[in-house]
């Protein structure tokens, strides 16, 4: 077990772990993010996710991929909630709704870290603090992220929080899978599965209706693994408005199961993800960037459909709809969730 510490812009530092398989990964101070998760298979070396070479390209380029998401994953409609009967109004940065916590949120921050290393695990800790009425949400909330690898392969998020005042949280991970290696290739080949019997529909503004729809008979029903191309050219509306998923997936299953609440299997079946979270839903992206879709990445041309992400959170829109779960943080309480992928190679 090892983490190797290097350079990661003018700014930032990177944490390369490396468990006694040699599988790495590599997370940075800048948004708390996931760079590479790399391993080997055939002895040759393979990347699973999407990612830059320095916080400057994320600047640049897209500075959600990868990153811890917060304060409020997804969307806010018209950025306005309630808390104690006390309207709150934050900022908005994507037509009339706030996304991802609003603009220069956790994904733009640069993180206190901190490192352990043991005989099994090594684990990576970041830590920052969202000052109060940080693009309008209240309280000062401090917040630690820490990403663990273990020698059976398992890589694990942790989130822990709280704040001095009440105020929502709802945190996510925007990592990007493609299990090929290869980000100019689409994976629409993977095979997916979700344990989830319903997901919540999107208006047009893709926002949450508060709808719980059954997924059976539909193209959302993947709880027999299936290629993610039956979404992507599925005629259903709802597919037909994303152009694939952009979807929250309501899990059914205990993170304590045998069984993954999620599997996502490379094309040539030499790799899979197991998923497992103390999340209640799971939002599915297939990078839906749009036909013609091309940004520089890694020697090689990100496509659309390039990714899929499994952002484990309550589903977006819980603080209109209580059924999709709590995202109110109460002053002074701790918070804490889990999310673990077994790299099965």
């Amino acid at each position: 077990m090892n983490i190797i510490e290097s350079s990661f812009g003018d700014h930032a530092k990177l944490f390369t772990m490396v468990n006694d398989n040699g599988v790495q990964l590599a997370v940075t101070d800048f948004g708390a993010r996931i760079v590479h998760l790399n391993v080997p298979i055939n002895n040759e070396r393979r990347e699973l996710i999407l990612g830059f070479d320095s916080a400057e390209e994320y600047i640049a380029k897209d500075h959600y991929i990868g990153a811890t998401i917060g304060r409020v994953a997804g969307r806010i409609a018209n950025g306005s909630f309630q808390l104690n009967q006390t309207n709150y109004q934050v900022v908005k940065n994507e037509n009339d709704n706030t996304l991802h916590g609003g603009p220069d949120s956790f994904e733009m921050a640069y993180w206190q870290s901190e490192t352990d290393i043991s005989d099994n695990k090594v684990s990576t800790s970041f830590t920052h603090t969202s000052p109060n009425q940080n693009n309008g949400f209240p309280g000062n909330l401090t917040v630690k992220v820490t990403y663990t690898l273990d020698n059976d392969n398992v890589w694990q998020v942790s989130y822990e929080a709280n704040s001095d005042a009440m105020t929502l949280f709802n945190p996510t991970n925007h990592v990007y899978f493609n299990l090929t290696g290869h980000p100019g290739m689409s994976v629409a080949d993977h095979m997916l599965s979700i344990d989830a019997d319903h997901f919540a529909p999107l208006d047009d503004q893709n926002l949450t209706t508060g709808e719980q729809r059954n997924v059976a008979q539909t193209a959302f029903d993947f709880r027999k693994a299936k290629q993610v191309n039956e979404a992507l050219i599925s005629a259903d509306p709802q597919n037909q408005l994303v152009s694939g998923l952009d979807h929250p997936f309501l899990l059914n299953q205990a993170t304590d199961s045998a069984s993954p609440q999620a599997r996502l299997v490379s094309p040539d079946k030499k790799v899979a993800i197991n998923m497992r979270t103390t999340a209640p839903s799971v939002v599915v992206f297939t990078a839906n960037f749009g036909d013609g879709y091309q940004l520089p990445m890694r020697q090689e041309q990100l496509i659309n459909h390039g990714g899929i992400t499994l952002e484990t959170q309550v589903a977006p829109g819980a603080e209109k709809y209580p059924a999709f779960g709590n995202i109110v943080l109460p002053a002074n309480e701790v918070y804490q969730a889990t999310t673990r992928f077994d790299i099965d190679i």
